[in-house]
């Protein structure tokens, strides 16, 4: 574990005995495997939009891939009667599709992340809500499709499937991005396009595969926060989510320039704002803070890469 990832794990550690300290109920395995099926979930789609930040851009589209796709999954299953593992193979495949979109966008037409990605949560949120007709979308009792919701939102052992699926998804992505010259052409690419690209480096396809990976791992996050809802409502289902993963990646060491970032860093993220969020809700905290919360998570992660980035300039210690 590199300095920085122990930093933000001790973190970690202290705030989860701060919030056990002030609420006891933390530590009953109720709460524990709520908290769990949450880091879960969440880190799933943070490790692309992470991912997506070591090579200097962002995705907000997040939230509303969610929202279309999990409603598109429920009318697969639900409606159209298909049969469940098409369903998921096209889900995965669509989220895929509309990353690598927003990649080719800002590869081959030069247009900025934020603006691309900025269009994308608007685009997918209004077709989600016209192909739902803004109407809920739900699984009723999920007959026919009963290993699907168990896969989603099971448990194995007492540990809820969606963080058994996170260390799956964050052990791939470890070596992917760590281990294998794929990561360190997209680490290059965040350091500098430019001296990447006179290395050889196809900048153009690392970036383009970062979007798609992160459209797929969002996709991922939609089969599972679909069936852990059970309730798709197209309007507001994955608002804020690209929020959460900006500010887990940030939280856990990726530097908004580029550049820098760990898997391990990003899942400790994720896991510390979970914590953070548990703890508005034990103290019967106002809900709310929640977006005061993300913003100042947000600001400092920004403000200390910020500072952090000069003194390397500089050269200083």
């Amino acid at each position: 574990m590199t300095r920085q990832e122990i930093a933000i794990l001790l973190l970690l550690l202290v705030l989860c005995t701060i919030v056990a300290a002030l609420s006891p109920q933390f530590l009953s395995v109720v709460n524990l495997q709520n908290v769990a099926r949450l880091v879960g979930t969440y880190g799933i789609f943070s490790i692309g939009v992470g991912v997506v930040i070591i090579t200097g851009g962002i995705d907000l589209s997040v939230g509303s891939i969610c929202a279309l796709l999990g409603v598109l999954l429920s009318m697969m299953l639900v409606e159209w009667h298909w049969a469940p593992a098409v369903a998921l193979a096209a889900v995965l495949l669509l989220g895929g599709v509309l990353g690598g979109a927003h990649g080719l966008l800002i590869t081959r037409l030069g247009l900025q992340p934020f603006i691309v990605t900025l269009c994308g949560l608007l685009l997918y949120r209004g077709a989600a809500r016209y192909v739902a007709n803004d109407s809920t979308k739900g699984f009723g009792a999920g007959q026919g499709f009963e290993w699907v919701r168990a896969l989603a939102s099971g448990s194995v052992g007492g540990v809820p499937m969606p963080f058994v699926v996170m260390c799956v998804v964050a052990a791939i992505a470890w070596v992917l991005l760590h281990r294998s010259v794929y990561g360190r052409h997209l680490f290059a690419v965040g350091h500098n396009a430019e001296a990447a690209r006179y290395s050889g480096v196809r900048t153009g396809a690392v970036v383009a595969w970062a979007y798609a990976l992160s459209g797929v791992l969002a996709a991922l996050s939609a089969v599972i926060i679909a069936f852990y809802t059970n309730s798709i409502s197209p309007a507001s289902h994955g608002n804020f989510y690209e929020l959460y993963a900006i500010a887990a990646a940030v939280v856990g060491g990726c530097s908004l320039r580029g550049g820098e970032g760990t898997v391990l860093g990003i899942v400790i993220g994720a896991a510390l704002l979970q914590v953070l969020r548990n703890l508005v809700n034990l103290l019967d905290i106002p809900g709310s803070l929640d977006f005061a919360v993300m913003g100042a998570v947000i600001l400092f992660g920004a403000v200390a890469d910020q500072l952090f980035g000069r003194r390397m300039r500089r050269g200083g210690p």
